[in-house]
């Protein structure tokens, strides 16, 4: 899949290295720093300028790494089938004080009753959503886009109102929502390109951060947002025509709606069942519905359909207490959208969490102590493209309904848990095949721990050696 990502740079020896260090990020046992990538690929005894230029100078574009995975998603999804996504941000904490786009944020880990910050930069992902089922089953978040999205600097207290000015105007344009149309409209043409998906609808699941007028009115066309939204949201019918004044101007809205926390405690609306795949399982979901009503927010030309998740009952563990979860309040832009594919495709957006926790648990995203404005945001997301690449060729060579890879699993798991494959067993696979065939091209009569690279000007076939991958895991 490396091969098809040559195209997005300038240098067949910059997409070799590029290569070479995705393939190390994935392998690396150590921190996966910079230098800890070098020495899981054998590079510790040689120049290793060229391989902070590939991050800081080098001519290349970092979301063009994601295009040959939106192909591969695209291959793995049925005749006809939506490409379904899920958008959302995270945080890569930072302890450096001089590091590009780092700021305090709210610590999502902070305990309910007492918020703390964090530095931290922030990023914006876009996951497809491969279904291993269709159209009631589980899924797999694969990351699509992966974009830096810095907060805009705040002048001093002291400086002049032309700045404050200025600063405001690029608040305005210049934030996560604005990046989030930006990013849905580039997917959406990317799917309109000649022998593309014109012919699929483009579905986006967000959370409440991103159900706002700035996303709702900057969807394009053949998208639909499916939202949570707040239980006290103002709603209105359509006008009717009688409703209509003789003269003057039209009016947009009707009558008001019940919000939705009220629409869930209305008992003359009937709760309707709705079976989706969550959770580990199938589940039976009640949900109320109201067709075609009309937010401020959204503008009257966008009709919505509002859906009320009442909270599902769940036990801790065997015997225990009957516990409640949370009710959930949505909103989609399709009301034509039939309400169990609504409510599969928001419970497939969990995964892109799932996305979240492995990139900086297992993948090591963030880990990178670079401090180039380029490079800041160019080795995150190379990093998270090699990710996805995982994910998808363990998704064709595993197929998506396979539960178990090759290597045999310890003796402690399960032998009929019918679980999908997860990150660390797929990384364990990369490293018994590259080292596998690291191992085999190994001089046995060699006395040294690591077989120096050659110096070469053109970069030889990305070769992993155990040796120095295993030897120098502690570098960095």
């Amino acid at each position: 899949m490396w091969d098809e990502c040559r195209t997005s740079f300038a240098q067949g020896r910059t997409a070799q290295r590029a290569r070479r260090l995705g393939l190390s990020q994935l392998a690396c046992l150590g921190r996966h720093t910079i230098s800890g990538l070098l020495c899981a690929s054998g590079r510790q005894f040689v120049d290793w300028s060229a391989d902070y230029r590939l991050f800081a100078r080098d001519v290349w574009q970092a979301q063009r790494l994601f295009e040959p995975i939106v192909r591969g998603v695209l291959g793995g999804l049925p005749p006809g089938a939506p490409f379904v996504t899920a958008l959302d941000d995270t945080h890569l904490p930072k302890s450096g004080t001089h590091t590009p786009g780092v700021a305090y944020r709210r610590d999502p880990l902070s305990p309910p009753f007492h918020t703390n910050l964090i530095r931290a930069q922030r990023f914006q992902q876009v996951s497809a959503l491969l279904p291993y089922e269709w159209p009631a089953g589980a899924a797999r978040a694969i990351p699509i886009r992966y974009q830096h999205v810095p907060p805009v600097p705040k002048p001093k207290r002291n400086a002049g109102d032309e700045v404050w000015r200025a600063y405001r105007q690029r608040q305005r344009h210049e934030n996560l929502s604005t990046a989030a149309v930006q990013a849905v409209t580039q997917l959406r043409r990317a799917l309109d390109q000649p022998h593309g998906a014109a012919e699929r609808v483009l579905v986006v699941g967000v959370d409440g951060s991103y159900t706002n007028q700035t996303v709702l009115r900057g969807l394009p066309a053949r998208t639909t947002l499916i939202g949570r939204i707040r239980k006290d949201a103002k709603f209105f019918a359509p006008p009717r025509a009688a409703e209509q004044p003789a003269v003057g101007s039209k009016r947009h809205y009707g009558v008001a709606l019940p919000t939705p926390e009220q629409v869930r405690q209305d008992e003359t609306i009937p709760w309707q069942e709705v079976p989706a795949f969550g959770a580990g399982k199938r589940h039976t979901f009640r949900v109320k519905t109201l067709a075609r009503v009309l937010w401020k927010k959204a503008g009257p030309a966008v009709p919505l359909r509002l859906v009320v998740v009442a909270p599902v009952a769940y036990r801790p563990r065997q015997g225990s207490k009957l516990l409640y979860r949370q009710p959930a309040y949505l909103i989609c832009t399709d009301p034509a959208l039939a309400l169990a594919q609504l409510l599969q495709y928001y419970l497939w957006r969990w995964d892109i969490e799932v996305n979240h926790r492995d990139e900086k648990q297992i993948i090591g995203v963030g880990q990178a102590q670079v401090r180039a404005p380029r490079s800041v945001a160019r080795q995150p997301a190379l990093a998270v493209a090699s990710y996805a690449m995982l994910l998808l060729a363990a998704a064709r060579v595993y197929g998506a309904q396979t539960p178990r890879g090759r290597l045999p699993l310890p003796k402690w798991y399960h032998p009929a848990a019918e679980q999908r494959l997860s990150t660390a067993e797929l990384v364990r696979q990369l490293r018994s095949e590259v080292w596998a065939h690291a191992l085999q091209r190994l001089n046995p009569n060699s006395a040294d721990f690591v077989t120096g690279s050659p110096p070469a000007p053109k970069s030889p076939e990305s070769t992993l050696p155990a040796a120095a991958a295993l030897l120098y895991a502690s570098a960095g």
